[in-house]
């Protein structure tokens, strides 16, 4: 059985790197959202709802539903198949105001088929405090499908989670005072000395005075009484556009399951010699029937035939490989002529005889 699998190679280090905005390598103190969550029901279901005897909680929030809109169901036997409890989660943004809407994610909790061509009926959306800041309600559009037969079922893609694209409105705001900040804490997303170091220069240069100050390799601290601007949210915008050139550590990151290499440009290994190898296994069966002749005592008896072989790659002689650039680093490897499978198993073996300076990480 053939197999393909992938390498690719990040090449960004060939030419200098290009300067990032602040606002894309950190995260700015206090400003952050808030993350939501509901209980719902999705109606209009074509029989690919929850089975209730499966799900019971579907027909306690169904009952209760229905009496809350005048409709006395106490005692009776209903079993809809187009109803599915689900579960609504969504993340309020910063500054979030009244009136506004934000994108919502529906998922099944129940043994339910599929949530398309559904709505989701009007859902209370509740912070970490318990307090409701959103309310959802709409059409799902879920990216699945599925099809069932007697005897077989296929399903592409996952028909039981949907989203709805602004279908929640903001009926409550998260409280928060920007303007009473008298200072600003900047949080690197990679934490490195050298990136916050640069930070805090370039600030310092874009302000023209001390307003920056790095506390440590993941964190900047910005003093807003400095920088002699009338509001805090004028300052964070003048900070957040100012390009800084950001520091990488040597990096090769592996996927096993597809086989996929990334390496960083920043990638060394120091001179080693290689050799590579591989063994073939290959094992065939023949059953032979042996059949009696007519009106004889025997049995039909089945002989069997295997024949197994096993090959050696021809051995392979040594290759120097060495890169103190990533495109010498490729040109080393590549020269060795083996599947990106197999570089995968000698990348590890490099590391492992201290030739690899980078970080080496398996997923």
């Amino acid at each position: 059985m053939s197999r393909i699998f992938i390498m690719l190679l990040l090449m960004t280090g060939f030419a200098d790197a290009s300067p990032v905005r602040i606002k894309d390598l950190v995260e700015f103190d206090g400003v952050r959202g808030n993350d939501l969550l509901g209980y719902g029901l999705v109606v209009g279901l074509n029989g690919t709802g929850d089975g209730l005897r499966n799900a019971p909680f579907t027909e306690d929030i169904m009952s209760n539903l229905l009496e809350r809109l005048g409709v006395n169901v106490t005692g009776e036997q209903f079993r809809p198949r187009n109803v599915a409890a689900v579960l609504v989660t969504a993340s309020l943004p910063p500054f979030a105001r009244t009136g506004g809407s934000i994108s919502v994610t529906v998922s099944a909790i129940g043994d339910a088929k599929s949530l398309l061509g559904g709505t989701l009926i009007m859902t209370p959306l509740n912070g970490a405090d318990g307090q409701i800041y959103a309310v959802a309600q709409g059409a799902v559009i879920a990216g699945g499908a599925s099809v069932e037969g007697a005897a077989a079922r296929v399903t592409l893609g996952v028909p039981t989670s949907g989203v709805i694209p602004s279908g929640a409105r903001i009926e409550r705001e998260v409280e928060f005072d920007l303007n009473s900040l008298t200072a600003v804490r900047l949080a690197l997303r990679v934490p490195d000395f050298t990136t916050a170091s640069r930070i805090e220069t370039a600030i310092n240069s874009k302000f023209g005075r001390q307003i920056a100050s790095m506390l440590d390799s993941g964190t900047v601290a910005i003093d807003i009484s400095l920088a002699s601007i009338r509001s805090v949210a004028h300052v964070l915008s003048l900070i957040e556009v100012i390009q800084v050139e950001p520091e990488r550590r040597a990096r090769v990151v592996v996927d096993q399951r597809s086989g996929t290499i990334v390496m960083g440009a920043e990638v060394r290994i120091s001179r080693v010699a290689v050799s590579q190898g591989g063994l073939t296994l290959s094992v065939e069966e023949a059953p032979v029937v042996s059949q009696p002749s007519p009106f004889s005592s025997t049995q039909t008896v089945i002989v069997p035939r295997t024949s197994a072989t096993l090959e050696e790659e021809a051995g392979r002689s040594l290759a120097e490989v060495s890169g103190t650039s990533l495109s010498e680093l490729v040109g080393g490897l590549n020269a060795l002529g083996v599947a990106p499978r197999d570089m995968i198993d000698l990348l590890k073996t490099i590391q492992a005889a201290g030739a690899l300076h980078a970080e080496f990480l398996v997923q």
